[in-house]
């Protein structure tokens, strides 16, 4: 048989039309499901919880996803170069960190870059610094550069006002007054019959726009593929484009992702991210379908080019790469090699002074979220009491559950976004019978429906206008009273139209039974099988002290529609109060812990567990259920108090330079008035700042101080048979540390692209996100008054830092069997570190299960 013979048999039949066309359709589906899964969730206010803005590229390296963002959106995730220059002029990072961090970037690229040609770079601006314009354009792109850049003529930002108006109405989930009467409608289909009535496109010029969009399919998934052979976009560069136009909108696509990511913890298909897609390429179609002159023949005919032609790669050694991209990416392992540098060197020199474990039983264990804010309490409440042992968990206390207030039939998740509530708990009053209970609803229904009536009557169309003329100066003494700090914080909605004795009374059912149709409280079992989970996770199975506090989080500010964001990430984007009091009420349970007995985790009859609450902003931890604790405890919590008072004095003292309190001032005051003052853009700083994550004994870290840098998470791999815990622990808190590491970075790198803009323009839309002033799309990420004070950075742009004392056989267990932490760790998404037994850092981890002793 001749060689020619034998090619010719091998290739494959050539495929029939109806092949190729389900071929070319398999295709696009692809692509066009690659291009949402881009697109990272975004939470709504009522529980914003951090979101790593680069969730869809986790697949791929860090490196590799700075090009595609560069290239695609336009996007930087790199500092400005005169950040870089201003840290080396400084001393923020030296020559060995440059060599260091080039050592660890030709980990992932080939470089030809050495120190010298690093710091020759850094005298100019790079390439794409100075023009950001991405590869792959839009057709809203072309027409805009076609147009010289003038803002009143940008198709873009035309398109992304209508579209973003549109949702606005269409998800709206409550504030307004009239509703879309085509809501019941999928979006899409909702869009094209509003659209046949809408002359405003026209009226801006696009005169063809109504028939370009009654020309569509049905069909969204249809309609895409039209569009996109319409403006002979290239197979290959299909998934570019579509992310490309859904960046346009990268606020409503991110909501829409929230819903489809919300559905599906419920087993529920949601496709209404591919609506929105098919209604912003349409969109495109039109504008397309608007010039046919040929200068814009011409430019789309070149955008059409460079969007086609292979993209330069970044992600693994010998691929070649911008090298623009190449410094940049340079100086920022230096700058995250100078802040290791300085965290190894610190968790060194404390090795030798770490504290061993006391004998002395603890007068007082107090167990915190691992929330980087803890960190700075629990140093305070430590120095205030040398009696006192505190633990670092996540806030939600291991209890993912559904927390229905009073009077409701469904509540919120009080737990991580990443898991689903496996228990419902109602909220009761504690000693009300029956009908009492009902009289108490009552009377909160009262109460809310005249807010809510009242509160409609000042939105309304009509009755806005009267309102304003007949009562706005009944609120000048409000308004000034809450410019001095002097208004009193927003109830907890759990707690709304309470007085304060019943507030007082109110708190979680844990007896299981049916109420308003929903199963609540938890059966003997799971109190058992919870209580133990929960225990052996928090490495707590032994040497119990006599009060256990487990004090969940929040925070208190007025006039924020990003509050929740300072609220517990662990509980869901909530406050924690609901999870520590369920926790402690099955702990305190004497059937509960003689069962614990029989599994070898004895609660001594002399220990009690108490559920609180550690107000972030003021530094306040107040206890809860306090009433119900023995006789016996009564001197102890006493001193409790006083410890928690000195604890949170030195608290306010430390964060108080960094919010810009003079030392001469009254402290205490001051920061209580942040939290009641509604002009304050900065009445915290949440978790600016973070950059480790450590998991282990607290001894190892007791004294040190970490600046309010850290989340702490207390493990003791020697009470983990098995490594089920650090199992846990690599794949939830550490994946949430990092999620919040990364919005904070990506609001920090580009602040457009990934933040929330000017908090001093937020505008509240459909009482789903925020507005930078009164037209675009809506923001992501955190505002610029966040991450930055007015003159520097308060947050430093470096990715995690992760430090576990575990042995690493078993951490590369973890690494191998879960693709998730794999993908975090071996695409550089952050830094794995192995502490050893003295609480040095030993090893780094390199990727693909190799680690390296650390110098």
């Amino acid at each position: 048989m001749s060689t020619a013979s034998a090619v010719v048999r091998t290739q494959p039949k050539p495929a029939s039309e109806p092949e190729q066309i389900a071929s070319a359709s398999e295709r696009l589906d692809r692509a066009i499901d690659t291009a949402c899964q881009r697109i990272a969730p975004l939470w709504p206010l009522k529980h914003f919880v951090a979101v790593n803005p680069f969730l869809g590229f986790s697949g791929q390296s860090f490196a590799a996803t700075c090009s595609t963002m560069r290239r695609v959106t336009g996007a930087n995730m790199l500092m400005p170069r005169d950040f870089y220059r201003e840290a080396l002029a400084s001393g923020r990072i030296d020559d060995t960190d440059l060599a260091v961090g080039l050592r660890h970037l030709s980990m992932s690229i080939a470089s030809p870059l050495d120190v010298a040609s690093c710091k020759r770079a850094l005298t100019h601006e790079g390439t794409h610094q100075a023009n950001r314009h991405p590869v792959v354009a839009t057709v809203a792109d072309v027409l805009d550069a076609l147009a010289g850049g003038d803002r009143h003529a940008s198709r873009t930002a035309f398109m992304v006002d209508e579209i973003s108006r549109w949702c606005a109405a269409y998800f709206d989930e409550g504030p307004a007054a009239w509703k879309m009467p085509s809501r019941q409608l999928t979006p899409y289909t909702a869009w094209r019959e509003a659209m046949r009535f809408d002359r405003n496109a026209e009226a801006f010029g696009i005169k063809v726009f109504r028939a370009a969009v009654s020309a569509m399919p049905d069909d969204p998934r249809k309609a895409i593929a039209v569009v996109l052979d319409a403006l002979g976009i290239p197979s290959h560069a299909e998934e570019d484009y579509l992310h490309r136009a859904l960046f346009d909108i990268a606020g409503w696509a991110g909501h829409l992702r929230y819903l489809a990511w919300d559905n599906a913890l419920h087993g529920r298909q949601d496709d209404r991210l591919i609506d929105l897609l098919a209604i912003r390429l349409v969109w495109g179609y039109a504008l397309f379908r608007e010039r046919k002159d040929p200068a814009f023949k011409a430019a789309w005919s070149n955008a059409i080019a460079l969007a086609a032609s292979p993209p330069q790669h970044a992600g693994h050694a010998g691929s070649e790469i911008d090298p623009d991209l190449a410094v940049d990416l340079a100086l920022q392992h230096a700058y995250e090699t100078a802040t290791q540098r300085r965290l190894i060197a610190s968790i060194a020199s404390h090795a030798g002074a770490a504290a061993s474990p006391s004998a002395v039983r603890k007068a007082v264990q107090a167990v915190f979220c691992i929330d980087v804010r803890s960190e700075i309490f629990r140093r305070a409440l430590e120095t205030a009491s040398p009696e006192i042992e505190t633990l670092g968990f996540a806030g939600f206390f291991g209890f993912p559950i559904e927390y229905i207030p009073l009077g409701h039939t469904h509540g919120e998740a009080q737990c991580p976004v990443l898991l689903k509530p496996a228990f419902t708990v109602c909220e009761a009053v504690t000693g009300a019978s029956v009908v009492q209970e009902a009289g108490i609803l009552r009377q909160r229904t009262l109460r809310q429906r005249m807010a809510k009536a009242w509160t409609s009557f000042k939105l309304s169309a009509v009755s806005s206008f009267t309102f304003v003329e007949t009562s706005g100066l009944m609120y000048t003494a409000k308004i000034l009273g809450d410019a001095a700090g002097k208004t009193r914080t927003v109830p907890h909605p759990t707690s709304d139209g309470f007085d304060a004795a019943t507030r007082k009374r109110t708190g979680p059912r844990l007896e299981p039974g049916t109420i308003a149709g929903r199963v609540s409280g938890f059966d003997r079992a799971q109190r058992v099988a919870m209580a133990e989970a929960v225990l052996r996770a928090m490495s707590m199975t032994g040497d119990f002290a006599r009060l256990v506090l487990l004090a969940g989080h929040g925070s208190s500010t007025v006039n924020n529609p990003y509050a929740t964001g300072l609220d517990c990430g662990a509980c869901g984007g909530h406050t924690g109060e609901a999870n520590a009091r369920v926790a402690a009420g099955l702990l305190n349970d004497p059937d509960v812990r003689d069962a614990l007995r029989q599994r070898g985790i004895a609660i001594p009859d002399d220990t009690w567990f108490i559920g609180g609450l550690h107000d972030t902003t003021t530094d306040a931890l107040s206890l809860f259920d306090i009433d119900a604790m023995p006789a016996m405890f009564n001197s102890d919590l006493h001193r409790l108090h006083e410890d928690l008072d000195r604890a949170g004095a030195l608290a306010r003292m430390e964060r108080s330079a960094l919010l810009g309190i003079s030392a001469d001032a009254d402290i205490d005051a001051a920061v209580v008035a942040r939290s009641r003052d509604w002009s304050e853009v900065r009445p915290e700083w949440g978790l600016a700042g973070n950059a480790a994550f450590m998991a282990a004994p607290r001894e190892r870290t007791r004294g040190l101080d970490l600046g309010g840098r850290a989340f702490l998470h207390s493990y003791d791999w020697r009470k983990d048979a098995g490594f089920g815990v650090l199992e846990l622990i690599m794949t939830a808190p550490m994946v949430v540390a990092s999620w919040i590491n990364l919005q904070y970075y990506g609001s920090t790198v580009d602040n457009r692209a990934f933040g929330a803009g000017n908090k001093v323009l937020h505008n509240v839309v459909g009482g789903i996100g925020v507005l930078e002033g009164n037209a675009g799309d809506l923001k992501v990420g955190l505002p610029w008054q966040s991450v930055h004070d007015g003159q520097r950075f308060v947050h430093e742009p470096v990715r995690l830092n992760v430090f576990i004392a575990a042995p690493i056989e078993a951490m590369n267990a973890v690494i191998a069997n879960h693709q998730g932490v794999r993908e975090l760790v071996d695409n550089q998404w952050l830094h794995l570190f192995a502490l050893d037994e003295s609480g040095r850092v030993s090893h780094r981890y390199r990727g693909a299960l190799e680690w390296s002793e650390q110098s």
